[in-house]
């Protein structure tokens, strides 16, 4: 209990320090792979994309945060066991985050797409076990979100899979695709600003003070949706037909011109949507060290979440994404199947709608699985030649090397600070 009193303010400086660069990572590597879609498909610069997820990945963060980073701080580890030495947390966390952090930074260089998520998991299960033993981890709250990073993928690539064919079916197979596609791509607008809208309000702002019923929630996220939609049928007018060649040809780009406004409105909802689920993975170890800080060593004490915190976390993935995230864009989208605007959007819309739900419920799932699976679904609605399985095999490998990597450095840290202050 000394050593929390001694060190109090250097563990929660540290922790900041460290949350802040493993909110850079996520920014980095991970938000890059959220516009990765977007800038793929051509229906956004490198420049708006930055911009895009500047604003709205912040919002996420600070407004729908707080469900998952519960689940990072306190559904991994059995606080109970730590009552008697909780500078053992202290120090498992300060590891956790610069392990994950430095992981993420080699892999953003690297070029490699890895999950912020697996990042920060790993590396809380490996101090665990190395520092406390096994039984100190929560292994039913890791298999739950060990599941998730099956499920979600495979939840995103069926909800997207169906959303193209919808769109297959609807405007590309109709005798006038670029008439069908201004009747009903306001509906598709209207979707991503009701889906949104309703998750964030009805689990997301609970923590800012603002409690809601469902159904209350419910007629604003819809009319949150039509404002959304109102404002997209007024730049999707700008869009004229112009000049098409012979139909036979199958000129669509007029189509494609009018999903590019719609892809707008889903890179904003994905930016939102990740920085809602993965601002938890930088801020929800430093929220554990404040709660131990401040209860003077109590492991379980219950401590509000301050407001800066996720302000920190949302600030260090904006600073990640400016400087460095641009790089990692520019390689994610094409990779694994061809995207046009219309397949972008079916993509980002499915894994911002599964990254939204799941932040809403507290599952901590991994964005770049979601959305892989999302552009999976996509290429498999086009039959199996349009995917690439190379680049797909590059991915899942990258995926497999996160988990012990996060874990073998967050060893090597505990021990560092470990031996530091104990």
């Amino acid at each position: 209990m000394s050593i929390i009193a001694q060190y109090g303010d250097v563990f929660i400086i540290l922790a900041c320090v460290f949350g802040f660069f493993m909110a850079w990572g996520v920014g980095a590597n991970d938000v890059a792979n959220a516009m990765g879609t977007s800038v793929g498909s051509k229906a956004i610069t490198i420049k708006q994309a930055i911009i895009i997820a500047v604003i709205f990945e912040f919002l996420g963060a600070w407004l729908a945060g707080g469900q998952v980073t519960e689940t990072i701080r306190k559904g991994i580890i059995d606080p109970a066991l730590l009552e008697n030495d909780p500078q053992m947390l202290v120090y498992g966390m300060l590891a956790s985050l610069l392990a994950a952090g430095s992981w993420l930074m080699i892999a953003s260089f690297k070029g490699w797409p890895v999950s912020t998520t697996h990042s920060i998991v790993g590396a809380i299960v490996g101090f665990a076990v190395a520092g406390l033993g096994v039984q100190s981890v929560n292994w039913g709250s890791v298999g739950t979100i060990a599941l998730s990073w099956i499920t979600s993928p495979l939840i995103a690539g069926v909800f997207a899979f169906m959303l193209f064919r919808s769109v297959q079916v609807l405007i590309f197979d109709s005798p006038d695709p670029f008439a069908a596609a201004k009747r009903y791509v306001p509906g598709y607008i209207f979707l991503v600003g009701f889906i949104v809208s309703m998750v964030t309000l009805v689990k997301g702002l609970s923590h800012v003070g603002l409690h809601l019923t469902f159904g209350e929630s419910l007629l604003l996220a819809v009319a949150f949706g039509v404002v959304i939609m109102m404002f997209g049928l007024l730049l999707e007018n700008r869009i004229n037909r112009g000049d098409r060649r012979a139909r036979s040809n199958y000129d669509f780009s007029s189509v494609e011109r009018i999903f590019g406004v719609l892809m707008m409105f889903t890179a904003c909802a994905m930016a939102f949507a990740h920085g809602s689920n993965d601002v938890a993975n930088a801020v929800g170890p430093l929220a554990a060290v404040i709660s131990v800080v401040e209860n003077g060593g109590g492991v379980s004490g219950a401590a509000a979440m301050p407001w800066w915190v996720l302000v920190l976390g949302g600030g260090g993935i904006v600073v990640g994404l400016v400087t460095y995230g641009h790089k990692v864009i520019a390689t994610v989208g094409t990779g694994i199947t061809e995207l046009t605007p219309s397949r972008g959007f079916a993509a980002t819309l499915s894994a911002a709608s599964t990254v939204v739900l799941a932040s809403g419920t507290g599952l901590p799932i991994s964005t770049t699985h979601t959305l892989v699976g999302a552009v999976l679904g996509v290429g498999l609605a086009r039959g199996m030649a349009a995917l690439n399985l190379r680049v797909l095999g590059s991915i899942v490998l990258s995926w497999l090397i996160t988990l012990p990597a996060g874990a073998l450095l967050s060893i090597a840290f505990f021990f560092m600070f470990k031996g530091m202050f104990g």
